[in-house]
């Protein structure tokens, strides 16, 4: 009986854990994109980011991608030296580190036209001090691994955050609630 209130204890523990990452898919149902007039400052103005937080770029490749900048970079569109390039269509980025994080499409004429992002993530109110690890990507291609990079936060201040909970991280909290109570049930 000990060792099943430890199993459910360490299931409670991991379902916890993952429900605190959110999934944003960047433009929502438009996607990545500049036929839809998509304004991204005000998309990204209406999301809270967190450490472990995944952005997703969807858009068609053909047309399209994604670049990593710096801030000097974003502003002025300079695509000459990104940071990191992703050309998947289907792009995941994992927030590893706070601050804010720069993106646009280097296809000329697409980052002028409002096609680039700037995500502010939050710093963590935990007392636990958390070190900038790199940002990873998962390209969804299994013949390379993913790319990493680093880039320090720019210092710049960012959109009012939306206190809102996310639709992934509510339905996360409660399959963990329901889990440990099947668990839970089990145990007697």
């Amino acid at each position: 009986m000990a060792a099943r209130i430890v199993v459910v204890l360490a299931c409670m523990v991991v379902m916890l854990r993952l429900s605190e990452a959110a999934v944003y898919k960047v433009g929502d149902s438009a996607g990545w994109t500049t036929i839809a007039n998509v304004d991204y400052k005000l998309w990204a103005s209406t999301k809270t980011f967190h450490i472990g937080d995944t952005v997703l770029f969807q858009y068609n490749p053909q047309f399209h991608n994604v670049m990593r900048v710096t801030h000097a970079m974003y502003r002025s569109c300079n695509n000459s030296k990104p940071i990191s390039t992703f050309t998947t269509g289907n792009d995941s980025i994992t927030l590893t580190n706070h601050g804010h994080h720069f993106f646009f499409c280097g296809v000329p004429g697409h980052c002028q036209a409002g096609q680039k992002l700037d995500l502010n993530v939050i710093q963590p109110t935990s007392s636990t001090p958390l070190s900038d690890p790199p940002i990873s990507s998962d390209s969804s291609s299994p013949s390379s691994p993913p790319s990493t990079t680093t880039i320090p936060s720019a210092g710049v201040p960012g959109p009012s955050p939306s206190h809102a909970a996310s639709i992934p991280h509510v339905a996360a909290t409660v399959v963990a609630l329901l889990v440990s109570c099947f668990f839970a049930n089990f145990a007697y």
